[in-house]
């Protein structure tokens, strides 16, 4: 006997969208031909004429409940297994999906009208569709991922951060969880330890002097083998490109399907190797000892853990706030003076575009990250408060070297907040009037007056602000050339 409850799902899934009719279709004519029944045999016992039959097995017309009934009778089959249970072979799977593929964008797009899958189109010509229609859809996919995306999804993913406090606790629980697992006793991650790390998570790890110059790393997931370069076996600091590689397995990452997805990712990745270099159990005394004493410093986070000042700048923004109740910014800046890291819960007063992204601005010439670049003494931290439209705020500042050009990476408070941090003393002031276009973006009036039309700059722009996104689901990563490497170095 049918349950009500069973009555109310039928009811639910044949008031849902018209392509529920083509999987159901496809079910009665896979039970149908299971049984060795024609059209017109099946249409007989319903007491239906076979065209109304061959219109509903087809996904064109929705059929009633009661005439669902008796069709599951007629098939000896029970109404559940036309609705969900029944799984599709793979050609009636294929039919539907093409089915689908035509009713949407991409078909329409190219002008291709709907037509009927008749019994004599051959499998492989399904397939062929089906791969030529997903295909389009990638690329338009991968067009699709211009730079003002990679703006928006930078907009969107910052605000979460802010929303947060830059804290998420449950990328801090599986941090522990995994130190825990190989039994850290806390303090600095040494690299015998995440080399248990990669063990406790079926890996070995080889370093290689030909991985893909488009990669930091690769993992054989088939083997569990993870390769790195060879160079960092004796220049660099192996452990957070061997986390980096470990995190996205630690979190279940999949291929990513958008640039929002590849970036989300990316930041969860930088921030669980964050919270395994420096542990929050640990560190978050060692910060509150240090307010306690007026002294929080970043250079001694860094030097505590022994990690780049990078990793300790973006670390603290993690537990400033949650464990410290002291706001904060971020900057990193290249030395163009393009920004390409920014965050911020201090409410100090980044420049930002149209759509609110603050990456590939211009920094104000007169903050702390671009007066650093002009300070000889790059041993010592720069210190400096700066006088904004916002009020006055305090930075630390440092510069570090890349492939890419130096960087100044600085951690900045408010006024209020100074009293906290060793630098407190600093003489070093500015004023910065960002937000009215005299400040830095244009030049004095006499300058101006005595060299525009005089002088014709030959523009040195990055080739990332002109180009679209690298392509692919990890961009700009030759997957061509990962497939070679790792069929190359698989074991025998």
């Amino acid at each position: 006997m049918q349950t009500s409850g069973t009555a109310d799902a039928a009811t639910e899934v044949l008031d849902d969208e018209e392509v529920d009719s083509l999987t159901i279709g496809r079910r009665i004519r896979q039970l149908r031909t299971a049984r060795g029944m024609t059209l017109d045999e099946l249409a007989s016992a319903v007491d239906r004429v076979p065209s109304q039959l061959s219109m509903i097995e087809n996904g064109r017309r929705e059929p009633k409940l009661t005439l669902l009934r008796s069709i599951a009778r007629a098939l000896d089959s029970t109404l559940d297994a036309l609705l969900e249970s029944e799984p599709l072979d793979e050609r009636a799977s294929m039919e539907i999906a093409l089915e689908r593929a035509m009713k949407g964008q991409t078909f329409q797009a190219l002008g291709i009208a709907p037509f009927r899958i008749g019994k004599t189109v051959p499998d492989d010509a399904l397939k062929a569709m089906l791969a030529l229609q997903g295909e389009i859809e990638r690329l338009r996919d991968e067009r699709a991922a211009t730079p003002e995306e990679a703006r928006r999804a930078n907009v969107a993913l910052r605000r979460l951060m802010r929303t947060q406090n830059n804290h998420f606790p449950e990328l801090e629980k599986q941090a522990l969880g995994i130190l825990d697992a190989v039994g850290h006793p806390g303090g600095p991650l040494t690299q015998r330890t995440a080399s248990d790390i990669a063990a406790h998570l079926g890996f070995t790890l080889h370093y290689v002097s030909d991985l893909p110059q488009t990669t930091r790393s690769v993992a054989d997931i088939k083997n569990g083998r993870l390769y790195l370069s060879s160079r960092l076996a004796s220049k660099g600091d192996p452990r957070t490109a061997v986390l980096q590689a470990l995190s996205s397995r630690i979190l279940g990452h999949t291929e990513p399907t958008s640039y929002a997805e590849f970036l989300r990712q990316r930041v969860e990745t930088n921030y669980l190797t964050g919270a395994l270099l420096i542990p929050e159990d640990h560190a978050v005394p060692f910060l509150q000892e240090a307010k306690g004493r007026k002294a929080v410093s970043i250079e001694d986070l860094r030097d505590a853990y022994s990690v780049s000042y990078e990793t300790a700048a973006h670390r603290f923004t993690n537990l400033a706030t949650v464990h410290l109740g002291i706001p904060v910014h971020f900057l990193k800046v290249h030395e163009s003076g393009t920004i390409t890291k920014a965050y911020e819960n201090d409410d100090v007063n980044f420049p930002t575009d149209r759509l609110g992204s603050i990456e590939g601005q211009m920094c104000c010439r007169k903050w702390t990250s671009r007066v650093v670049f002009d300070e000889d003494d790059h041993f010592n931290p720069y210190y400096q408060y700066t006088d904004t439209g916002n009020g006055t705020y305090w930075c630390t500042a440092r510069v570090e070297l890349s492939s890419e050009g130096a960087h100044s990476v600085s951690v900045g408070v408010r006024f209020d907040d100074t009293k906290w941090f060793l630098g407190r003393d600093t003489p070093n002031r500015g004023v910065s009037k960002h937000s009215v276009e005299v400040c830095c973006r244009r030049a004095p009036a006499d300058l101006e007056a005595a060299w525009r039309d005089n002088s014709w700059p030959n523009v040195r722009t990055p080739r990332t602000l002109l180009a679209t996104l690298p392509t692919g689901s990890f961009p700009g990563v030759d997957t061509t050339d990962v497939y070679e490497f790792l069929e190359a170095h698989a074991p025998r």
